[in-house]
């Protein structure tokens, strides 16, 4: 029998497809020990994905964020984008908490994942929300985590309000004052010279702009480090306490998921505690600076009852066409495209909000002013232009244009390399206290 050799043709051998694995991480708070932990998760899934062969790193996504709700997670959106263009895969996150606050945002977010094929995991509770009782598990035990946190805030608030009725005070940053070991407020001499300075000029007929500026001239920063703005200065002005007098519970948390800061209009009993301290600024001053203030607020925002403000329907976005209007977050007002407003980025990717601090500082430059009046700015200014993030263009009636720049200091921007060491110190040492 005649042997036959044949040659066999082998196939190339089929290329692994990588996982493409991105992680999220999150805290909840501005503390130096929350932001190092924060470094430390991102480091963490950095070396995790990246060691895994079989994985395609995509990014570590990471938020400091008050709560646990999505609109205000800037870097959570941009993941859930990314996974609706089918970018990514699998996405890693340590915890419930860490990903959604409460029951229906997580199924909401885990529900539309996995239209997109894209699974989550939870390192601490070691569940695929992909897998055939990922869904359930999740609901079990975020509906137990929420309840959890509402139990615990439930209590918080008890101590606090009990604290209050016995005349304790909690945590207060002020300028001007230091608390000392019995947690009474002391004055600090140099910062207590400041908190004079507001009020004298203040009531010399300086603006709060005019202040502001004075005062980053003087290389002089806030209590937190920054740089003054109108808002700062008008907190100083109000503040009860620079009389030796507090007022307690004036803002209460709306809820434990969101915990939005809301002005006590009644819904709570307050607190006033005379004389708690030693005043740096006698009652005739501050009561002056609370008329100024209140004439002020009326010449400017006396049609406010029909939500109306001087500036709408002069400020116009150049991308879109249109207006910009005012929102109030965090209880500061700014000033955003409507576009962008109710629509979202998607339908205006250029526009970006203007603080009303800013836009009201760049107005009373331009027209060199110390305050800001709705007669000067109406019968000079016939429209404000937004050609570009942080560009104003005023148009004037006589036809002059000019053009402003202007920039917005954000807290992480402010936060220096020293700012940052100090804060990676001050956690080491409160984790070597802790063990």
């Amino acid at each position: 029998m005649e042997r036959v050799v044949q040659r066999v043709v082998f196939q190339n051998p089929k290329q692994l497809k990588l996982l493409r694995v991105a992680a999220y991480a999150r805290v909840s708070s501005g503390k130096d020990a929350m932001l190092h932990s924060l470094s430390a998760q991102v480091s963490y899934f950095n070396q995790l994905i990246q060691s895994n062969p079989e994985w395609l790193f995509c990014g570590v996504y990471a938020d400091e964020a008050l709560t646990g709700t999505k609109g205000n997670r800037k870097n959570f959106q941009i993941l859930l984008e990314k996974c609706r263009q089918g970018k990514i895969d699998l996405i890693i996150t340590k915890s419930i908490s860490r990903f959604a606050r409460n029951t229906v945002t997580l199924l909401e977010t885990v529900r539309e994942l996995k239209e997109y094929g894209v699974d989550v995991y939870f390192e601490e509770q070691n569940i695929h929300s992909i897998s055939s009782d990922g869904e359930l598990m999740l609901t079990i035990l975020s509906s137990y985590a929420q309840e959890e946190s509402l139990s615990a805030s439930e209590n918080k608030k008890w101590q606090i309000r009990k604290d209050f009725e016995q005349g304790k005070i909690g945590s207060i940053t002020i300028l001007g004052y230091r608390r000392n070991a019995y947690g009474v407020l002391k004055i600090e001499p140099n910062e207590a010279e400041i908190v004079r300075m507001i009020f004298a000029d203040y009531l010399s007929g300086m603006g709060q702009t005019v202040i502001a500026k004075k005062l980053n001239e003087m290389g002089i920063p806030t209590r937190q480090g920054n740089l003054w703005t109108s808002p700062r200065i008008r907190e100083i002005l109000i503040n009860e306490k620079y009389t030796g007098k507090l007022i307690l519970q004036k803002y209460y948390r709306n809820n434990h998921i969101e915990k939005r800061k809301t002005v006590n209009r009644g819904e709570l009993a307050k607190y006033c505690l005379e004389n708690a301290h030693e005043p740096i600024i006698d009652t005739d001053t501050f009561q002056q600076a609370q008329e100024r203030l209140k004439q002020q607020h009326s010449r400017y925002y006396h049609n406010g009852a029909t939500k109306r403000y001087p500036l709408s329907g002069m400020i116009t976005c150049a991308a879109c066409g249109k207006n910009y209007q005012r929102k109030v977050f965090r209880n500061e007002g700014t000033w955003l495209c409507a576009t962008f407003a109710r629509r979202g980025k998607k339908y205006c990717p250029t526009a970006k909000q203007i603080p009303e601090s800013i836009l009201f500082s760049v107005i009373c430059d331009v027209l060199n002013i110390q305050e800001l009046n709705e007669t000067d700015v109406k019968s000079q200014i016939k429209q404000i232009i937004v050609p570009e993030p942080n560009e104003l263009i005023f148009v004037f009636h006589n036809g002059e244009k000019v053009q402003k720049h202007w920039e917005h200091i954000s807290r992480s921007e402010s936060w220096t390399d020293e700012m940052k060491q100090a804060a990676r110190e001050r956690s080491k040492q409160w984790n070597e206290k802790s063990r």
